[in-house]
């Protein structure tokens, strides 16, 4: 039962999860390692010019995003490192 309520808050969230957002529009050169934990703290923030560098819109209510963001870029992190390892050594 637990696991059925977890996959339905993810199905609802990932819409408008900075995570899935920054990924799927990643665009070479972008910030890849934590991407959606970037992107809401950015736009908590209120930092524009962090958001410009980052592909895809920031969710309307990024505190409520953040602790699904952090758990979900920490889990993406052996993906997220060697593309990122990859574009730096040879971009």
């Amino acid at each position: 039962m637990i696991r059925l309520l977890l996959a339905a808050l993810v199905a609802a969230f990932a819409s408008g999860c900075a995570t899935y957002q920054t990924i799927s529009n990643a665009e070479v050169g972008s910030p890849k390692v934590f991407s959606g934990t970037r992107m809401n703290v950015a736009a908590i923030r209120g930092d524009e010019s962090a958001l410009r560098r980052l592909p895809g819109t920031a969710p309307r209510r990024p505190a409520l995003d953040l602790p699904l963001s952090l758990v979900l870029d920490t889990a993406l992190l052996q993906m997220t490192v060697p593309v990122a390892l990859y574009e730096l050594v040879f971009e």
